[in-house]
Parts: structure tokens; C-alpha cells; sequence
């Protein structure tokens, strides 16, 4: 059977909204949702924060792309986890199945979201300051995006309204 490009894989910083603009796309796309968050925490049964203060960011990384590379997922919605990009096999996977939409959020509407950087699971480099990690993640989400969507001064809802009119003027969509 041949695969079609039939997911909406969202990427993009922790505190863009990719579970949350996930849940409500899925459901104005009829497509199931997979937040690959979850399917890591669920896989290795502890948390993301856990992985990274026990085995450290890299480990978490490499666990990450394993879970993206076993990932065979047709018509949903996919939130990944906001370091799925420094995989290109990953990505590269996961865009033989779909397209890939860049939920770009400001440094400062994410700072604002996310109060306590040291709970969130984040792949980072423990020198690595969040704005740091900001501007190195943001060339490879640009990089891999065939939408990018600025969030800024968006409902949740508008941002899912512009991301299914761009799949659909651009006939990414199956």
C-alpha cells in the first residue's frame, strides 16, 4: 500500500501550543491526535524532566528520534516534542507521512507561558540559557517547515483555520 502525506506534523518551541492547537486541529480536521511527548513518557514509563536530570538532554534527544523513526501514523494530527528537530532522519521520516506546520511564537509570549524552564523536560545543554536554545532551534524549524504560522495576536482556532487553508492552497493535504 502506498503512504500518503496525510499528517499535520506541528513543530516548534515548548509554550507554542503544539498539544493544544494539536487537540482542537484534530478535531476540526477529523484526523487522531499523537503528541510524541507522551508516547516518550509512555515508553520509557517516567518523565521527561526524569530522562534529562537522570541520563541528561542528549539521551532524551536520541529517545526521541528512536520514538519519531517508529512512528508509522497516517491522518492525524502530530505534536512533536520541541527538540524533534535537531533528528533530520526524524524529521525526514515524519515528512514522508505529512507536512510539517512551524507554530512560531515569540521569545517573549513564550517566556511569558512557561514559568519554571528546570520542570519542563527540555532537551537543552544545562549552560544553555532558554533564549539561547530559542535562536539555535529556531533556523531548524524554518528549516523544516513547509507552513509556518506567526501566532502572534491569534485565538487557538485561528491558528488551526490558518493552518488547514494553507495545507489546502498549497495541496499538501490527501
Amino acid at each position: 500500500m502506498a503512504k500518503t502525506r496525510s499528517n499535520l506534523i506541528l513543530i516548534g518551541m515548548p509554550g507554542a501550543g503544539k498539544s493544544t492547537v494539536g487537540v482542537i486541529l484534530a478535531k476540526m480536521t477529523s484526523r487522531d491526535f499523537v503528541d510524541t511527548d507522551v508516547l516518550i513518557q509512555t515508553s520509557q514509563k517516567r518523565t521527561l524532566q526524569d530522562i534529562v536530570d537522570t541520563d541528561g538532554y542528549a539521551v532524551l534527544r536520541k529517545i526521541e528520534e528512536d520514538v519519531l523513526l517508529e512512528l508509522f501514523a497516517q491522518n492525524c494530527v502530530i505534536a512533536t516534542g520541541g527538540s524533534a528537530v535537531y533528528s533530520d532522519r526524524a524529521i525526514t521520516h515524519l515528512k514522508s507521512y505529512g507536512i510539517v506546520v512551524f507554530l512560531d511564537v515569540d521569545l517573549f509570549t513564550l517566556e511569558s507561558r512557561i514559568h519554571d524552564f528546570s520542570t519542563r523536560g527540555l532537551a537543552k545543554r544545562p549552560d544553555q540559557e532558554f533564549a539561547d536554545l530559542y535562536y539555535e532551534r529556531i533556523v531548524l524549524y524554518t528549516k523544516y517547515a513547509d507552513i509556518t504560522i506567526k501566532c502572534a495576536g491569534l485565538t487557538q482556532e485561528e491558528v488551526c483555520s490558518r493552518i488547514i487553508a494553507l495545507a489546502e492552497e498549497k495541496k499538501l493535504t490527501t
